[in-house]
């Protein structure tokens, strides 16, 4: 059986803080000693250039995040662990994705869509500040995804949508270029890891680099007392009963306890613990776990060279076994081929007419009635069952009536399907019934 394909990108524009080590970075190399996992791990450093224009920052911010993540435990002679930019068939890959990327699916990404509502209500014109780089990061996104066919891409909820656009892009690509009856690129699925915990920050809010209210992964030890003890908390005294769930302490501190110390930690809050004493607890729980990292990190940090060696041999044995190849055929796909070749590569035929979408009716053994909007084997759109053919028939007629609604609550969209693919393939029935109606007034005349 062959391993699963897991890719994980990390942006290298900040420091990493015990958010990104409880949320991503420890449940991540946990997940590369799987033998059923084959894991790919990268610095996005293009991606950084987005939103940071200070190389020294770019710099600085990919050595401290790959020191991270060697510290942390990932082995890069057991799974793929390179840089973006030392990767040069994933731009290739992004502009052969461009060409198929429809730009109304990008006009709805959400960061894009936030900046525009964003200049809107400082009236300013809608793309203000808004560069080419910040509307085009979902295609670069599934160039990274779709260049090694990675089955699972483990994301938080906000990056979902470009999951699905990576999805809608693979699928277009194959639809134009399938000349050899096979794929080229597999689906990737978005993986969301429920369990997994998010940090909050000294303010209690979400920890995050935007708030400011971070706590470094590997500060001194020192730093790390001062940050800690800074956590904002209520006014109850020593001696008073104090909510667990309700404390950033307490959410710290479990996450980085085993069960028994959480449960030891939870009656203590119960107790009345003092919130000085609570921080004193949180503070040498979390260094026992990260000071032995920290002296890896630090030792790390001050041989920048062999980081490099990493990172370029990764990249290096990546390329010669799978980039290369795999986009030597995606180029041969799209007709970028040798000149001297074309005598001996197959043209294929001009495709035929393309198959018309097509609604099928049906009937389930739970006695109800269904229909699907399907184009080829491919189901566009799924109804809920109806109490009869005729019902499911009136509501195919009004689809091609008045079109598709994302609201209906008896519609599905299939799988990997955005609703504008719906629209136009009801849009595209409604041409046909048009051309036939045409050429039926014409014939009776």
């Amino acid at each position: 059986m062959q391993p699963t394909r897991v890719l994980t990108g990390i942006t290298t524009s900040g420091t990493p803080h015990l958010g990104n080590y409880v949320g991503a970075i420890r449940p991540a190399v946990a997940s590369s000693l799987r033998t059923d996992v084959e894991a790919f791990y990268f610095l996005a450093d293009y991606h950084a250039l987005i939103k940071v224009q200070d190389p020294a920052r770019v710099q600085r911010s990919t050595l401290e995040i790959a020191a991270t993540w060697l510290a942390c435990g990932l082995a890069p002679d057991t799974v793929w662990f390179y840089r973006q930019s030392d990767v040069p068939e994933t731009t290739e890959l992004n502009w052969l994705l461009t060409c198929v990327a429809g730009k109304g699916v990008l006009n709805r990404a959400h960061a894009y869509k936030a900046s525009v509502d964003k200049n809107r209500e400082a009236g300013e014109d809608d793309d203000a500040g808004i560069s080419a780089g910040l509307f085009m990061y979902p295609v670069l996104m599934a160039a990274d995804i779709l260049l090694f066919n990675a089955q699972k891409v483990p994301v938080g909820r906000d990056q979902i949508q470009h999951i699905e656009m990576a999805r809608d892009f693979a699928q277009r690509f194959n639809h134009l270029y399938a000349g050899t009856g096979e794929d080229h690129f597999v689906l990737p699925e978005a993986v969301i890891e429920e369990q997994v915990a998010t940090l909050p920050g000294l303010d209690g809010r979400k920890m995050s680099k935007s708030y400011d209210n971070t706590i470094p992964l590997f500060c001194p030890r020192p730093e790390l007392k001062k940050l800690i003890y800074s956590i904002v908390t209520d006014s109850l005294a020593p001696g008073e009963a104090k909510d667990a769930d309700s404390s950033n302490v307490f959410q710290l501190y479990q996450a980085f306890a085993d069960a028994g110390e959480t449960a030891s930690m939870r009656q203590a809050f119960a107790d009345g613990i003092a919130w000085g004493e609570a921080k004193e607890a949180l503070f040498e729980r979390i260094d026992a776990e990260i000071s032995p990292l920290r002296e890896k990190y630090e030792s790390l940090m001050a041989r920048p060279s062999e980081i490099e060696t990493i990172l370029r041999d990764g990249a290096s044995r990546l390329r010669r076994q799978l980039a290369a190849p795999r986009l030597a055929a995606l180029r041969e796909a799209v007709g970028l081929r040798p000149l001297s070749h074309a005598g001996t590569v197959d043209v294929p035929v001009a495709p035929g007419k393309p198959s018309l979408p097509v609604f099928k009716q049906y009937r389930e053994d739970d006695g109800r009635f269904y229909f699907k909007l399907m184009v080829d084997e491919r189901v566009l759109l799924q109804s809920g069952g109806f109490d009869s053919p005729r019902d499911a028939g009136q509501h195919i007629a009004v689809l091609r009536r008045e079109g598709y609604v994302s609201a209906d609550p008896a519609l599905t969209l299939g799988e990997g399907v955005l609703a504008d693919e719906v629209r136009g393939a009801l849009a595209t029935l409604a041409a046909e019934d048009a051309r036939k109606a045409a050429q039926k007034a014409a014939d009776a005349r």
